[in-house]
């Protein structure tokens, strides 16, 4: 592995575009299946993610449970270190706090420019830490707490940052418990753990060892071209957004990502779907039979210590749990 690893996770991504019903379901299944964590994904635009946690934690007896990430622009910090603290006690000391920087576009839908996107999430993360400890807060940064504090105790969260760009990696070295590397392909993950190392360098010893775990976008089936197919929406919206390097480093043409991207702002989304390449499927998501999925999470585990399984899942998510469990078991994860 690229970096030593601190929390063992065998992870799995839920997310909130289900009815909350279907997540639980989800979840409980995971569980049963030897998934140890949960994230649930954090958008505005789909279900809540704490109502839908809450629900998790009330649903499941050891599962780790946390937002996939939550961002510091929707929500104030302090309210979202508040958020976090509760699921940690309604889920009887099971609660991870998932942050990062949010999405760009997303974002922009409720008016957010997201300035300053490293020291937001430093900021954060700094002071949810204080909070949990039982301090009052007086900060002024990205945002501002006068005072704050909690009216009631919790014991401490792993911190789990969201991370895909080179300074955000090495800000989440330097101050989280676990990272959720944003990757599917093993070139993109040995690129991250080298960020990682430049982030290790300032570290505080205290921390402990960083957990390294890539979040991938997974699609399995016994049929492998309904595998891929299920993996054509998650995989427009990845190489509509990744930048020039990225595609570069998969040899994959910017253009043809531009138009995807072009289809997607116009709503026609078939048609972004149906130009997504194989290339790009091969780039942006371990997707086919559960022995492509096993070879594929194999390979991601030479760089990292932990694979968070995220959406689609496979044409049938309820059914692709198990095989997945099954998987990353054979890859050693």
């Amino acid at each position: 592995m690229g970096v030593p690893g601190g929390l063992t996770v065998r992870g799995i991504e839920l997310t909130t575009s289900r009815p909350v019903a279907e997540l639980v379901e989800l979840g409980v299944a995971a569980e049963a299946a030897g998934f140890d964590t949960a994230f649930v994904s954090c958008h505005y635009n789909n279900r809540d993610a704490f109502a839908a946690l809450a629900r998790l934690a009330a649903a499941t007896t050891d599962l780790r449970l946390g937002a996939g990430v939550a961002n510091p622009y929707e929500t104030h910090p302090v309210a979202l270190a508040s958020r976090a603290a509760t699921l940690q006690e309604a889920s009887d000391g099971r609660a991870v706090f998932g942050i990062g920087a949010g999405d760009r576009s997303t974002l922009a839908n409720l008016g957010v420019d997201r300035e300053r996107p490293l020291a937001a999430v430093e900021e954060t993360v700094a002071v949810a830490r204080r909070l949990w400890r039982g301090e009052r807060v007086d900060h002024d940064g990205t945002f501002v707490a006068r005072d704050a504090g909690l009216n009631y105790a919790v014991p401490a969260l792993p911190v789990f940052v969201g991370a895909q760009g080179p300074m955000m990696l090495r800000l989440a070295a330097r101050v989280a418990d676990g990272v959720l590397v944003n990757a599917s392909h093993p070139r993109d993950a040995a690129w991250s753990v080298d960020q990682l190392r430049d982030g290790l360098t300032d570290r505080p010893a205290a921390l402990g060892e960083l957990t390294v775990a890539v979040s991938a976008a997974v699609s399995v089936a016994e049929d492998d071209e309904a595998a891929r197919a299920a993996a054509r929406p998650p995989v427009a919206f990845i190489a509509a957004g990744a930048p020039t390097p990225v595609l570069e480093r998969h040899d994959l043409d910017p253009e043809r990502a531009a138009r995807i991207g072009e289809h997607l702002g116009a709503g026609a989304f078939q048609a972004a779907f149906d130009a997504v390449s194989e290339g790009m499927l091969d780039a942006f998501a371990v997707a086919g039979t559960p022995a492509t999925v096993a070879d594929g999470f194999e390979r991601l585990l030479e760089h990292a210590d932990a694979v968070v399984a995220g959406s689609p899942l496979g044409p049938d998510p309820a059914a692709a749990v198990e095989p997945i469990a099954r998987a990353l078991e054979a890859a050693g994860g």
